[in-house]
């Protein structure tokens, strides 16, 4: 029984991921024909950053619906997308990066390839993980609302230049699958390309870059890692402090110092990694009973 917990608690994740990505995925007529899904579940938005133009989405990125509203001369805001990012963010913060992105299990799967040394982090790390704020504020905000067209409308600036999911998961399944959309290929496809190389690359030597540096997404769950239901805190009881949920944690956060990062994606590594299981987890009422009840011990 113990040995099956410990597969349980070593697979678990990886085994969600890979439902998720499936589930959120799983028109399989469109990578059949080369379409995009239709239906009515694409007017619902799916946590992670799954790309509304993947044959196989059964539902929208919340990044790419909310530039598409706020890009849209009909429309002046997302209230829809942006409440589902508030709800999702209040609730898990940025558990969904490590339990239900599918672009952050690529790229975990990427890194798990064993032929080059990895890296815990780059230099400059402190600063590049600002980026993806940046990213937010000027590529998904600003540019869509501001750098309209003739007739008023705004392009999807991340969706459209920058996201390196949108290439993997359509732009090339699209491309392959589609003839009309190949013959169309130019120098905007062949730059996302560069992009997503460079992403897959950086893969390889360090966990999760582009969740790291660039994502968006992870930029506005992060914002709530610290006031989220899900979320950490350390029995200061237990804790001694030896760094090992540290050398446990693939983004080199020091847990026991901060337990809600923004960085955290709640993979639950040093967690399972703590000696003395001074890193609770759960519910914000949960994780308070379970504290009282280990200090009552």
């Amino acid at each position: 029984m113990g040995k099956l917990r410990g597969w349980i608690g070593r697979h678990l994740r990886g085994c969600v991921q890979f439902m998720a990505t499936a589930l959120g995925n799983g028109y399989a007529a469109g990578f059949l024909h080369g379409s995009i899904y239709r239906g009515d579940t694409k007017a619902l938005c799916l946590p992670g950053l799954n790309c509304y133009s993947c044959p196989g989405a059964l539902g929208a990125c919340p990044i790419g619906a909310f530039q598409a509203v706020i890009g849209n001369r009909n429309y002046h805001f997302a209230f829809y997308v942006a409440g589902f990012l508030i709800f999702v963010g209040a609730l898990a913060g940025r558990f969904v990066c490590g339990w239900l992105c599918p672009f952050g299990w690529i790229q975990e799967l990427l890194y798990k390839i064993p032929f080059v040394k990895k890296l815990r982090r780059l230099p400059g790390e402190k600063w590049l993980c600002r980026i993806k704020y940046g990213v937010l504020l000027i590529f998904v905000i600003l540019l869509p609302m501001t750098v309209l067209d003739l007739v008023g409308q705004g392009s999807p600036w991340f969706c459209k230049y920058i996201c390196p999911s949108g290439t993997l998961m359509a732009g090339f399944p699209l491309a392959v699958l589609n003839p009309s959309i190949r013959a169309g290929m130019g120098g905007l496809f062949l730059w996302k390309t560069a992009i997503l190389v460079v992403v897959a690359l950086l893969s390889l030597l360090v966990y999760r870059p582009f969740c790291r540096y660039l994502c968006p997404l992870g930029a506005v769950y992060g914002l709530f890692n610290p006031v989220a239901v899900y979320r950490y805190r350390i029995d200061e009881h237990r804790c001694t402090k030896c760094g090992l949920c540290q050398k446990a944690c693939k983004l080199d956060i020091p847990v026991y110092l901060k337990p809600n990062s923004m960085e955290c994606i709640r993979c639950g590594e040093c967690k399972r990694a703590c000696p003395q299981e001074a890193i609770l987890c759960g519910k914000r009422k949960d994780v308070s009973k379970k504290e009282r009840k280990i200090i009552n011990v």
